[in-house]
């Protein structure tokens, strides 16, 4: 099998990650009402808790959607799995930051989940992953640096852009091939 047929497969199966960012936004959603309204740890334990559940709520909704939710001995499989752990492996400078200025949690995880999502660009094949990353990692440093009042923020512009983008890549699949 070649790149590209591998990389059609992970993207007509993924929907071009449509469900993963649809799922994400919402966590994202549900983590910045929780540190809205409630407090900074239940909008913090929200998204870390929350992001561990990420694909296997993301399998559920293929299923619910009646489409393959896996590609069992594909080759893109092992790229996959490394880059699902990318971002559980950057938790500690979330952390980090976040023991610095408690306002630097959601920029922090912007920044780290933008650099998760580049690799996205190979493994799907689409360059839209591309301008996520650069989306969130330029939001992430300009609401760190420029807005650090703006507590929650970041997370609703994060789980705004993880939806718009969720949207783009169905649409890109559905009439691209």
């Amino acid at each position: 099998m070649d790149i590209t047929q591998a990389q059609r497969d992970v993207r007509t199966t993924f929907l071009g990650g449509f469900a993963g960012q649809l799922v994400s936004s919402v966590i994202w959603f549900l983590s910045s009402a929780s540190y809205a309204w409630l407090s900074f740890k239940t909008g913090a334990l929200v998204l870390v808790v929350g992001g561990f559940f990420i694909f296997p709520l993301t399998q559920l909704l293929l299923r619910f959607m009646g489409r393959p939710f896996s590609l069992p001995g594909h080759p893109m499989n092992g790229l996959a799995m490394q880059v699902a752990f990318t971002l559980p492996l950057t938790l500690p400078l979330v952390y980090v930051a976040t023991l610095y200025r408690q306002s630097l949690f959601y920029p922090a995880f912007m920044i780290v989940l933008g650099a998760h999502y580049l690799p996205f660009v190979f493994l799907y094949g689409m360059r839209q992953f591309a301008v996520l990353a650069a989306l969130l990692i330029s939001f992430g440093v300009f609401i760190g640096l420029y807005l650090p009042k703006a507590t929650s923020l970041g997370g609703w512009v994060t789980a705004t852009v993880l939806l718009t983008f969720a949207f783009i890549g169905r649409y890109t699949v559905l009439h691209s091939e």
